[in-house]
């Protein structure tokens, strides 16, 4: 395993970023691609498995026993609506949502008919959403999410008296990537924990080599360091809030 220094870089000529290919034309990683003559390649690292209604059953959680309904992603808008399909539930008209981000609460467009007086949103963060959460804490939650999920939410919720209900509607597990084991790149992008779990599964004896690595949020951080290699790009920076941002700014000083 090699480090990286700002003394002598390796240049950029390919990148795989560890999620699915984005739709359209209009992603910044294909923009990136054009500007520096580089390859970009997206590949998922994981993959979700939906929990169906009968394992769903055996949690005992009442869905609409509930006034509001926390949502960390769009996967988790996906499998929960398809829950309650499964289900024949329909959602009340006075059901609160509570998003991560402008962006999930958007998404929640696909099912339901949006109604300013019923969406909280935060700004990126599970620490922007619970800052929200404060606000409103008469309210009987429930928390959809993977069987592997931060803590910090339910840790607020428990710490503060809030009620609330977590519901397992999905599994994370590693995807299969054994059409990669003989596929170098220059820099591996990597997004959550499990990410660098799904690489340690599908390659036990994975070197880093002259791979730089570059991590998104500090969970994913901790797990590339924990892990035993060598992060060479972190995002967000103050100076490039985006993943795209903070390897553009690594070219820049590797490929000159």
């Amino acid at each position: 395993m090699t480090t990286s220094s700002k003394e002598k870089l390796k240049k950029v000529e390919s990148v795989l970023v560890s999620q699915p290919k984005p739709q359209g034309g209009n992603s910044p990683y294909y923009k990136l691609a054009e500007k520096y003559g580089i390859k970009v390649d997206f590949r998922p690292f994981i993959q979700i498995d939906p929990v169906n209604a009968k394992d769903f059953r055996k949690q005992k959680v009442d869905i609409l026993s509930h006034t509001a309904i926390i949502f960390t992603s769009r996967n988790a808008v996906d499998q929960f609506f398809a829950i309650c399909k499964d289900l024949k539930l329909e959602m009340p008209n006075d059901m609160k949502y509570f998003c991560i981000s402008e962006q999930t609460a958007n998404y929640l467009q696909k099912y339901i008919v949006i109604r300013k007086r019923k969406i909280f949103t935060g700004q990126r963060t599970a620490t922007d959403l619970i800052e929200i959460l404060k606000k409103h804490k008469n309210e009987k939650y429930l928390f959809p999410c993977s069987n592997i999920r931060k803590d910090d939410i339910p840790s607020f919720m428990t710490d503060n008296g809030i009620e609330f209900s977590e519901a397992i509607i999905y599994n994370t597990v590693a995807s299969d990537l054994s059409d990669l084991a003989n596929v170098n790149y220059d820099v591996i992008a990597f997004f959550s924990p499990s990410g660098i779990n799904s690489l340690f599964i599908n390659f036990p004896d994975f070197k880093q080599n002259e791979t730089r690595i570059a991590a998104f949020g500090p969970t994913t951080a901790k797990a590339v360091k924990e892990a035993g290699l060598h992060l060479d790009i972190e995002a967000p920076l103050p100076n490039a809030p985006s993943m795209t941002g903070a390897i553009e700014l690594y070219i820049k000083k590797a490929n000159g």
